[in-house]
């Protein structure tokens, strides 16, 4: 019996669970803040939204599944978002917060702060849009490029 619990529990820690946001450039996209990155529905973006990188986004945090939200709210949960534009490949880590609301209809936010709203998907990141390969940003600057969001949560 105890190797069956040690071998279910070496199993939970290969699963994933994964989300998919597709959302497109903007000739706004900056790229500048150094707290945040952020991908929106909106279609429109003025140059003070310096943290995102994505517009006309096909999901929001509030369209997550609920298995994800739950493991997302795991305190310290691992949690990867990769960046995809114009060939360009970005890697970014956090962690979940059992103060993840997760139910924001219209945004999704990383933050490198330990601050939580209903738009947070992770925070303690080790990038924000400031960090970003400056080669994405350029990439997103075109309304043309579309912006691939995978949001993995180990288990």
């Amino acid at each position: 019996m105890f190797k069956r619990v040690i071998y279910l529990t070496v199993a939970a820690r290969d699963m994933q669970l994964i989300e998919t946001v597709h959302a497109q450039g903007h000739p706004n996209v900056l790229g500048t803040h150094n707290l945040t990155f952020e991908v929106t529905r909106d279609s429109r973006l003025s140059k003070r939204g310096n943290c995102v990188i994505g517009v006309s986004a096909d999901k929001a945090a509030n369209d997550f599944e609920f298995a994800f939200k739950e493991a997302c709210r795991r305190e310290g949960a691992r949690i990867t978002v990769l960046l995809e534009a114009g060939g360009i490949l970005e890697t970014i880590r956090g962690l979940g917060s059992r103060n993840l609301s997760l139910s924001n209809r219209k945004e999704i936010v990383g933050r490198k702060s330990l601050y939580t709203s209903d738009r947070t998907i992770m925070v303690s990141c080790d990038k924000a849009a400031s960090d970003l390969d400056r080669q994405l940003i350029g990439a997103l600057k075109s309304s043309n490029t579309k912006l691939n969001v995978q949001i993995i949560v180990d288990l």
